[in-house]
């Protein structure tokens, strides 16, 4: 992401394979890994990280806007406190879903809401008109995410994943009322 998206606290920026430890503090943790599967599982050790992020930096340049994935950085810092990222829902890839985790250690400080309002502005620049956010309808902390940036609840589906999973969307006109 070129230029990187910038709020008073928090920085939106590429992953470097230098992100690999403070990554594996994210996406190495049994509480965010049981929320991600089958989508991703949990990485087992920071060898494993830096190969996966070695992957997604690899992807990043072929992968058609606004899809990709990023690290969201505290600026104070420069410590990374969680990842990003735009993708295409499977089965039939049409529909753009945004996704946050955000290191267990810096939950309850708004990081999540703050990264993914800046991500859905930029997003909204990209030609498309819509945004999803899917949950596990036991995932309390993603459903009140989802609903504090600005998401509306459209149901509950099995068609991504063939897991039952709440489906909440998002459109430009609707930024108009989330505050940045």
């Amino acid at each position: 992401m070129d230029p990187a998206l910038r709020s008073d606290r928090l920085l939106v920026r590429d992953w470097t394979v230098d992100d690999a430890e403070e990554a594996f503090a994210i996406y190495g943790s049994a509480e965010i890994a049981k929320w991600l599967a089958p989508a991703m599982q949990q990485v087992p050790d920071p060898i494993a990280m830096r190969s996966v992020l070695e992957a997604w930096i690899e992807d990043q340049p072929n992968l058609i806007p606004p899809s990709g994935h990023w690290a969201l950085v505290r600026r104070a810092d420069e410590v990374v406190v969680g990842g990003l990222a735009l993708r295409l829902l499977p089965p039939h890839e049409e529909d753009v879903e945004i996704a946050w985790q955000i290191r267990p250690d810096e939950w309850g400080r708004g990081y999540a809401t703050e990264g993914c309002r800046l991500l859905m502005r930029w997003a909204f620049t990209q030609d498309i008109d819509e945004l999803f956010a899917v949950a596990r309808t036991n995932n309390t902390r993603a459903i009140a995410t989802a609903r504090h940036i600005g998401m509306e609840w459209v149901g509950e589906t099995t068609k991504y994943y063939g897991l039952r999973l709440q489906v909440f969307r998002i459109r430009p006109a609707d930024l108009d009322s989330v505050p940045s």
